[in-house]
């Protein structure tokens, strides 16, 4: 692969210089390019700073979100016209690459999804998923970075229609209820890499951050709904959090262990005793 090849040279000291200009002309802030590129944040901050070098795979990801040459961004050509995207491939082959890892680790389980399957999933060759995503301990941070992401987003969308607090709470635990497909497949996946953060301390460092950002956005709806008077005046936001979430783990856990017919009953009554918490130690009276 040609563009293979020319990744394998250093970055000159213009590349991060390039890679501003790709990001100024995304129209997006940094934290969005980071997360359409599934990077940390934090690197892409430290790579344009100078403090680190990008990876080869980081300029590949960059260059196809970009749609710009990969050996103009290491300084190796001139700027040329830009690419067109993969055929056929929503957000590009890195986001392509990430979501089909996703689906497969729902289907199967993350140490039974091998590089072949997400090539064949990809309808590529295992050649571009290395190219994008060198090790599968980059493919899981990736993974896991994605589905962060995806969380969040659906969270902030459900807060930003409900009228208060309460209404707040409520968006929340019906999120987090696995009912739907899509539901399901994302808790089947986090319930396989709260495993594996077990054993890697990168995805265990990535599942803290998730957990300190989720726990944190419900402590926060606890606090706006004490101050609105919604919920008991003595509540301890980051306590109520704390037993909520975790709740919310162990129930969607049992959720997830029924199959078929049953499975429908199981979210129901989890869904129930989410509510009936929350209105018998939060809510007001």
């Amino acid at each position: 692969m040609e563009a293979d090849a020319v990744l394998k040279s250093p970055p000159t000291d213009d590349t991060a210089a390039r890679v501003r200009e790709v990001i100024a002309a995304a129209g997006v802030s940094q934290r969005e390019f980071a997360r359409r590129v599934v990077m940390d944040p934090s690197k892409l901050s430290r790579a344009l700073s100078g403090t680190r070098r990008f990876t080869a795979a980081e300029l590949a990801r960059i260059a196809d979100e970009g749609r710009v040459d990969a050996g103009w961004l290491l300084g190796t050509r001139p700027r040329e016209k830009a690419q067109a995207p993969a055929a056929g491939v929503e957000g590009g082959r890195p986001l392509q690459i990430v979501r089909e890892t996703v689906r497969l680790i729902a289907e199967h389980g993350f140490h039974a999804v091998r590089v072949a399957d997400i090539a064949r999933a990809c309808a590529t060759s295992s050649a571009t998923i290395h190219y994008h995503f060198p090790g599968r301990a980059e493919l899981l941070e990736a993974a896991v970075r994605w589905c962060m992401d995806e969380d969040t987003a659906r969270r902030a969308a459900r807060l930003a229609e409900a009228d208060d607090a309460a209404e707040e709470l409520r968006q929340l635990i019906a999120l987090q209820t696995p009912r739907t497909e899509q539901q399901r497949r994302q808790w089947a996946v986090w319930l396989d890499l709260w495993a594996e953060a077990a054993r890697s301390t990168t995805v265990g460092l990535l599942h803290s951050e998730y957990y300190q950002q989720w726990r944190e956005t419900v402590a926060d709806v606890v606090r706006r709904g004490v101050g609105q008077g919604v919920f008991r005046a003595g509540v301890d936001p980051q306590a109520a959090a704390l037993t909520l979430t975790a709740l919310i783990d162990g129930l969607a856990t049992h959720v997830l262990s029924v199959s078929g017919p049953s499975s429908a009953a199981a979210a129901d009554a989890m869904h129930a005793a989410l509510t009936a918490h929350v209105d018998h130690t939060i809510l007001a009276q």
